[in-house]
């Protein structure tokens, strides 16, 4: 494998999150995603986790230093011992700095980038296309219909569209976040000489997860 400290990276809509938990069973490595990350702390009430709260309660973003505080704190178990694949992390290249920093302190340091490719049509068709019950269940009006058009197999509620999942809103999304913020954490890396290992993110899930495979395998 090329590389053992990964970071799976996109725009969102790419599959990161679908991609994610099987690359890193198959490879044996945890799947460290931050929302699952902050989740776990406040179901635990960690001190963490309680911190984390105090910020969310009063409407306000959690520091980058309180999220790498949790990360290396995660990254720090055995199950990490041999590596990880990060979801999520870093959104920022000033986030990627302060995460470089902790792990040279580890003599650690990120070995790769698993970057799925998907252009922003790909990204609007892919997250204005869901359809969402008041229970959460999730259809996507091409890829996965509802027998009903416009309601939900499962509970018989009615289906509609997020009102961040509109098109204006994911282009703007794509360009004035991933593209202006998140887009750059690669070119830090590429500066830094971590190879960035391109996958086409375009086609069924099992196809680009081959992809996927065979790009972690090359030598």
């Amino acid at each position: 494998m090329a590389g053992r400290n990964l970071i799976i990276f996109g725009p969102p809509g790419a599959g990161k999150g679908t991609q994610a938990p099987r690359l890193a069973a198959e490879f044996g490595l945890p799947h460290v995603a931050t929302g699952d990350m902050f989740r776990a702390h406040q179901r635990e009430g960690t001190a963490l986790g309680l911190r984390a709260k105090a910020y969310m309660e009063a409407g306000e973003l959690v520091p980058d230093t309180l999220v790498i505080e949790m990360l290396v704190e995660r990254i720090g178990q055995a199950d990490a011992a041999d590596g990880f694949l990060l979801d999520g992390f870093p959104r920022t290249v000033a986030q990627a700095v302060a995460l470089d920093v902790e792990l040279a302190a580890n003599g650690s340091r990120i070995d790769a980038l698993l970057v799925l490719d998907v252009t922003e049509e790909d990204v609007v068709t892919r997250i204005s296309g869901r359809l969402v019950c008041a229970n959460g269940h999730v259809f996507h009006e091409t890829f996965s219909p509802p027998a009903v058009a416009a309601v939900c197999d499962t509970c018989g509620l009615a289906l509609a569209r997020r009102a961040d999942d509109e098109p204006d809103v994911v282009r703007n999304r794509y360009r004035n976040v991933y593209l202006a913020q998140t887009a750059p954490v690669r070119d830090h890396y590429t500066a830094l000489g971590v190879p960035a290992l391109d996958v086409d993110g375009t086609g069924s899930t099992d196809a680009v997860y081959e992809r996927l495979r065979t790009a972690l395998q090359r030598p």
